[in-house]
């Protein structure tokens, strides 16, 4: 029998693209992905794809009459990406992978909370630069976040993975805003307090995290305005969507120290990050790692791997959407 053809938009960690190359018959693009014209002419040409996040799937793409193709699986737990609705309308299912990126991006968002906070990002830099000139009692000073309190906007896994890591290592009080509330038991597990408003989450968090999902509801969750209701002293954390935060707002809230410090994971235009956003120390700017261990990039590929071989096994996948 012939074996179904599968598409990889770019290569995958090597276990599950191995994993997947023993049962199918897989094709792997050298990457960074694919354009529309190249994705719709995809959606003839094989049985099931292999996307990631800088694949955009719009509408357009599923406009392609007649589609091969009946399985998007993508690499990823975010699927904003992908018109979800039009691919269904075209008789595709669109699969992610939940769950098995957790723990390795509230890492993340510890880390740029660390970064943001003790000014490491400025420090390295005076360093590699050779302006370092040695110790000093009032150089590079930053901000304690023992006895801090973590705003974390949105509760879904990673923020509460976040919160019990903030609380238990650097012994942080937790508050969250979120529209639906946490039950009690996930409330007492990681400490945190519910906020009903998230103005009010703003105007009280030493440390705002964002972990929300992308699309209309939460484009520019974090405005010009918004900002101006957090402390001055205040550090925006980002490893949720890029346009969650509006960024060209928060250059220029950071120049004028409206808030103290951003650390940022995702961005609005990825892999272009704004230009106003380059030159400033108080700004961590890292690229897109949140999932990028090498246990979780291949707990992720094969989550995806066992999605394509559920559906031409003729079950359920795991996770469509």
């Amino acid at each position: 029998m012939t074996q179904p053809k599968i598409l990889l938009t770019r290569p995958w960690p090597q276990g599950a693209q191995s994993w997947l190359q023993a049962r199918f018959d897989v094709t792997v693009h050298p990457g960074p992905g694919l354009d529309a014209a190249a994705l719709s002419e995809a959606l003839l040409a094989y049985d099931a794809l292999g996307t990631a996040v800088n694949d955009k799937l719009s509408k357009d793409v599923f406009a392609t009459p007649h589609p091969r193709a009946k399985l998007i699986a993508n690499f990823g737990v975010g699927y904003e990406h992908i018109d979800v609705t039009a691919a269904k309308a075209a008789g595709l299912i669109v699969t992610n992978t939940p769950d098995v990126l957790t723990e390795a991006t509230a890492d993340i968002a510890l880390m740029l909370m660390l970064m943001a906070s003790r000014r490491a990002g400025e420090g390295e830099r005076q360093v590699r630069a050779g302006h370092w000139k040695g110790w000093g009692a009032k150089a590079l000073m930053g901000q304690s976040l023992q006895g801090k309190t973590l705003g974390l906007v949105g509760f879904g896994r990673i923020a509460q993975a976040t919160a019990r890591k903030a609380q238990r290592a650097l012994d942080m009080r937790i508050a969250y805003y979120s529209r639906r509330r946490a039950a009690p038991e996930i409330e007492a597990e990681t400490g945190a307090r519910f906020v009903s408003s998230l103005d009010d989450l703003l105007a009280q968090s030493d440390v705002v995290s964002l972990h929300v999902p992308g699309g209309a509801d939460t484009h520019h969750l974090i405005d010009a305005v918004r900002l101006t209701r957090m402390k001055t002293s205040a550090i925006l954390i980002n490893t949720a969507r890029g346009p969650v935060v509006d960024e060209a707002a928060l250059a220029q809230a950071l120049l004028d120290r409206r808030i103290w410090a951003a650390g940022l994971d995702v961005y609005e235009h990825e892999p272009v990050v704004h230009p106003d956003l380059l030159g400033l120390d108080n700004a961590v700017l890292l690229p897109h790692l949140g999932s990028a261990t090498v246990e979780t990039r291949e707990a992720m590929g094969m989550r995806a791997a066992e999605n394509i071989a559920l559906f031409f096994a003729g079950q359920p996948p795991r996770d469509a959407l």
